[in-house]
């Protein structure tokens, strides 16, 4: 008798043994990343893939959820989420922080890089300022990722900087806000998940976006015309809190970088891509995409002129290196 109960002692432990080896198998984190675009937006889809591909390679030992459309949380607080851990991961426009530090403003300094080469260049110039002002928040840089060039949407003729005098102009960064107050326009802040309804009530009747916001907003519900001034490209960064990426395990990291990796190249290319193709989108739906007049280009050259001296000040030392490494690639 005692020599089967101990069998079956044995064997209890033995199946418990396997139970617990199979729920160590199974065993899963999972991450949220909240984004500030709505689900359509190729910077989602392509954080999508990004998800897909860590769910892949760590065979569901990592699960990503994202969160569009702000509906996690509004896009100036994605950032404080994840340094605090309410999240693990975010994507933000990198300059909607230049207040905390001017290197994360270097991309909508307006026309220091209006082609997606040139912009490419500015990030590897920019990037090490950037990733290392992020490490010191608690935050590790996975990738980033360029918008559309930016242009100027408006419901009428605009043939000089004179004509957005009074204009009721959506700002969402430092360098919006400065750019309403040089042109003599009214800046009221709006972030993108607020934009169809600041448009169609009127809060706003002037704004410099990208072609892929225009697209998203059906902008040509409320305005009319569209300037191609190709201002500026700037980005999305994608980051995760330090201490939850360290939690991993490293074969995990490693797939999580590996896919930040592609999903970088892979987001430069849809950049370009889909360009042309909200261009076009634009174009279908009645709204004037107009090459701006010399008399523009000038006054918006002379504002860009501004804002670079303004941003070398705030910018430092940190500020002389990127753009002296730029200005040499």
């Amino acid at each position: 008798m005692t020599m089967h109960f101990k069998a079956i002692a044995r064997l209890g432990l033995t199946a418990a043994a396997l139970i617990a080896g199979a729920g160590a198998a199974v065993a899963q984190t999972a991450w949220v990343l909240p984004s500030a675009y709505p689900p359509a937006n190729y910077h989602v889809q392509n954080l999508s893939q990004f998800a897909s591909d860590v769910d892949a390679a760590t065979s569901g030992a990592l699960k990503i959820t994202i969160h569009p459309n702000a509906s996690l949380f509004k896009a100036p607080d994605i950032k404080r989420a994840v340094q605090t851990g309410q999240a693990q991961a975010g994507e933000v426009l990198i300059s909607l922080h230049e207040n905390e530090n001017p290197v994360f403003g270097i991309d909508v300094v307006p026309f220091l890089a209006t082609s997606f080469d040139q912009s490419k260049k500015l990030w590897s110039a920019s990037r090490p300022a950037i990733e290392k002002a992020l490490d010191a928040q608690g935050l590790k840089l996975l990738y980033a990722t360029p918008w559309p060039p930016q242009g100027i949407f408006t419901k009428k003729d605009v043939n000089s900087v004179a004509d957005l005098k009074g204009l009721k102009w959506r700002a969402y960064n430092v360098g919006t806000s400065r750019i309403a107050e040089l042109v003599s326009a009214q800046p009221v802040t709006v972030q993108a998940a607020e934009l169809p309804q600041a448009l169609a009530t009127g809060v706003v009747d002037g704004l410099m976006t990208s072609s892929a916001t225009g697209v998203d907003s059906k902008i040509w519900e409320s305005l009319t015309h569209y300037y191609d001034t190709q201002a500026w490209i700037p980005k999305n960064v994608v980051f995760v809190n330090k201490a939850a990426f360290e939690s991993l395990d490293l074969a995990v990291q490693k797939a999580v970088t590996d896919a930040a990796a592609a999903a970088e190249t892979r987001g430069w290319a849809l950049g370009v891509e889909k360009t042309a193709a909200y261009m076009d989108t634009l174009k279908k739906n009645g709204m004037q995409v107009v090459e701006p007049s010399a008399d523009l280009k000038k006054g918006l050259a002379d504002v860009g002129a501004r804002l670079t001296e303004d941003w070398s000040k705030k910018a430092g030392a940190d500020g002389a290196a990127i753009l002296d490494a730029y200005r040499k690639m």
